[in-house]
């Protein structure tokens, strides 16, 4: 299988040139990602246990579905897909939340999050995910607080804007 390519961006996150993966990473290369945070009908937030065998972070919680954007592929594109690809809905459109600049805290990753309410089953990749918790916010708030160790840098950021912005719903 050959290895995924991303867009390597500058600070503005303006694109530069195209890089396999592993390069990216080895080298902390600003490039881009998404993160959903999918609800259900009573505002309890789907959180992905991340497999073993994840490059990084593996065995930490995180967003409901995330991942890169692809090289030549825009966020919402890649939104959809990853959807599709991790929790197995198929969607139009995702309301779009906030967009974060590369840190360290988001692995060098500009990021867009997103933000779906379903009542459709989800259907996570056994090979991308280990186990999905359905939650309330608060609850996922209480569980970071206790053991932030075990939750995603990115994921970390992400919510805690969440929580603390005007588009928290439920």
């Amino acid at each position: 299988m050959q290895e995924e390519l991303f867009d390597v961006v500058d600070e503005h996150d303006r694109v530069l040139r195209q890089v396999p993966r592993s390069v990216v990473h080895a080298e902390k290369l600003l490039h881009r990602a998404v993160h959903v945070f999918v609800f259900d009908n009573d505002g309890k937030m789907y959180v992905q246990l991340r497999s073993p065998i994840k490059d990084e972070y593996p065995n930490c919680f995180t967003s409901s579905c995330s991942g890169h954007v692809d090289a030549g592929e825009d966020y919402d594109a890649a939104a959809v897909r990853e959807l599709k690809e991790e929790l197995g809905l198929t969607v139009d459109s995702l309301s779009r939340l906030q967009k974060f600049p590369a840190s360290k805290e988001t692995s060098y990753e500009h990021t867009v999050l997103y933000r779906l309410q379903t009542s459709a089953p989800i259907q996570p990749d056994p090979e991308e995910i280990t186990a999905v918790d359905i939650m309330p916010v608060d609850l996922i708030e209480q569980f970071i607080a206790a053991r932030p160790d075990r939750y995603c840098p990115a994921f970390k950021v992400l919510f805690r804007w969440y929580c603390h912005s005007d588009h928290v719903i439920g």
